[in-house]
């Protein structure tokens, strides 16, 4: 799906207030089934979610937790839901033989850092990463699912847009409102900069929550082959605008953009238009990391933009995963 543009208006639009009494509804059984009690499964478990539905850093902020694990010597693997994946019992990602279809597009990318679990069922799926001797279990996703005990839960926000408008899903991008969320998360990750995400933070702070704060930093051998130069970008993210900022921010002369749904399975006849057009203009053809892994062999025709997540005090993050060893006070 694409998000609404409605939804990232400050101020509710006509629509969405036609649409407030089914978010308040989706709102509040969603609020309830969070409040369940989860269960364990042996490791500690770091969740990283966010807010609203869409894409808002998620993937490149489990990678970054996974990294800050893998330095302090300890095994982290990733549990995912592998949207669209064809997987209906717990597996294992392999890069070398798995496609977008089978697993997803976020598991063929955090697979490349720690070895990565796609599962429907959370509790299931805790129970494979174990089995595989993780020492920490990272959700990628999965804040509002209450099926496991989550020792540390982080939700990210896009600085840009924060939560939008407000309100609930299909009102708004609210998964729950947000007054119902924050008693179940212990830190904010805020990517970007932005007067929505501050007013995010600024609420954090006040309920006496540790904020983070970076950015999605490009490549930079990449960044630096991108400027000055023509090209046609296409993304299929939560925010395709955000990808088109990146590359105007690095200097690369934008001909045409195509954005399309999150997640969404390109056609080898919509890859071929692309290239077509990008023919024509003298351009090169660009996209995410993210939409690479789905295009399969037809990626290495085109440029791929590959970003992570910098943040400004690392420090912080590694105190917090340190928290969850052994007989450490919390």
């Amino acid at each position: 799906m694409r998000a609404p543009a409605f939804w990232w208006k400050r101020r509710p639009t006509l629509i969405a207030r036609l649409l407030w009494p089914l978010g308040a509804i989706y709102g509040a059984l969603t609020s309830r089934r969070m409040n369940r009690a989860g269960e364990g499964c042996g490791p500690p478990v770091v969740c990283i979610g966010n807010f609203v539905a869409g894409g808002a850093g998620k993937t490149p902020a489990a990678i970054a937790v996974a990294q800050a694990l893998l330095a302090q010597g300890r095994k982290p693997v990733f549990l995912s839901r592998g949207y669209g994946s064809s997987a209906t019992l717990p597996r294992l990602v392999d890069r070398t033989r798995d496609t977008a279809l089978a697993v997803g597009d976020e598991p063929l990318l955090l697979a490349t850092v720690a070895p990565c679990v796609v599962a429907a069922d959370k509790l299931e799926g805790a129970r494979a990463c174990a089995a595989a001797g993780a020492g920490v279990i990272v959700m990628d996703d999965g804040l509002q699912n209450p099926a496991l005990t989550k020792h540390l839960r982080i939700a990210v926000v896009d600085g840009a847009v924060g939560v939008g408008n407000g309100l609930c899903l299909p009102a708004g991008p609210l998964r729950a409102p947000l007054s119902a969320q924050w008693g179940h998360v212990d830190a904010l990750v805020v990517i970007g900069v932005g007067a929505p995400g501050e007013a995010i933070a600024r609420a954090a702070e006040a309920l006496g929550k540790p904020v983070l704060r970076g950015r999605l930093a490009p490549d930079p051998g990449m960044a630096m082959g991108l400027a000055g130069r023509e090209v046609i970008a296409f993304a299929g993210i939560g925010r395709p605008e955000k990808f088109f900022d990146t590359l105007r921010a690095l200097g690369a002369e934008i001909v045409e953009t195509e954005a399309f749904p999150d997640h969404h399975a390109f056609s080898p006849r919509e890859i071929a238009g692309l290239q077509a057009r990008a023919k024509r203009r003298g351009a090169a053809l660009v996209t995410t990391e993210k939409d690479a892994v789905r295009l399969g062999p037809a990626a290495s025709q085109l440029l791929t933009l590959p970003v992570r997540l910098a943040l400004d005090d690392e420090g912080a993050l590694l105190a917090m995963l340190e928290r969850l060893r052994p007989g450490t006070p919390a």
